[in-house]
């Protein structure tokens, strides 16, 4: 009994349309929050890396620093990576949803919509993109969808 439920339990987790439409979403914000994530975690793309993330995210009172930027990287490199082949879409789209409010919330929300005084938009964007494979999962092209057959 408790081996169909959770088979059952991960099938509606996998569970997807198939469907084109995640295709894009997946895999170009994947990409963005794998190059995001990468910056944090391995100084990559003209990152700061761990010591240098977690350093300003202390400066911005998200303490502590270091850890929360290990979480936040993580995040970001693992989730995209997960989105760009489409494993456990849903369950890697919200973390990616949560760490962009968090974003939002503690980094952007006071200087406006625009990404040119550094404002929200981009990460909204992300957020949107997140919800929508969150109700959607990872579509036909996805290693969910595969695994849900």
């Amino acid at each position: 009994m408790t081996t169909s439920k959770n088979s059952s339990t991960f099938n509606n987790i996998i569970k997807t349309d198939a469907t084109l439409a995640a295709l894009p979403l997946r895999i170009l914000a994947g990409i963005i929050f794998a190059a995001h994530g990468a910056q944090k975690l391995f100084a990559w793309f003209g990152g700061y890396g761990l010591e240098g993330t977690g350093q300003w995210m202390d400066s911005i009172g998200m303490s502590p620093g270091f850890f929360m930027a290990l979480l936040a990287g993580s995040a970001e490199f693992f989730g995209g990576l997960l989105l760009i082949i489409g494993l456990l879409t849903r369950p890697s789209a919200f973390v990616l949803a949560i760490t962009m409010i968090v974003a939002i919330l503690s980094v952007h929300i006071g200087n406006g919509l625009f990404l040119a005084t550094n404002g929200y938009e981009f990460g909204l964007s992300l957020l949107a993109i997140t919800l929508a494979l969150l109700v959607q999962g990872g579509g036909k092209y996805s290693v969910d969808h595969k695994l849900s057959k």
